[in-house]
């Protein structure tokens, strides 16, 4: 019985600590952050991430996450999954 609450207490620090963990990560600055950071991102992947980095060199840094809809194929759902862990 005590092996089985043990297992059960475990259970539940990782599944509430986990997402805590993953929250209390540095975002991103997308007007820093090389390709191999970039594609990290929710929807963004390796393509979409050289298109950012391109995008920010033609036409200079991004203010907002909504500027982030400048680069093709980035449109507002795809900043939505994101918005909380970029920074400017």
């Amino acid at each position: 019985m005590q092996g089985l609450f043990k297992a059960l207490a475990f259970s539940l620090l990782l599944t509430f600590a986990l997402p805590a963990l993953a929250q209390e990560m540095a975002p991103i600055d997308v007007n820093t952050a090389d390709a191999e950071l970039l594609a990290e991102l929710p929807g963004v992947g390796e393509t979409r991430a050289q298109a950012i980095i391109d995008e920010r060199e033609a036409n200079g840094p991004f203010e907002s996450a909504d500027d982030m809809t400048r680069v093709s194929g980035i449109g507002a759902a795809t900043v939505d999954g994101f918005r909380d862990q970029v920074s400017f």
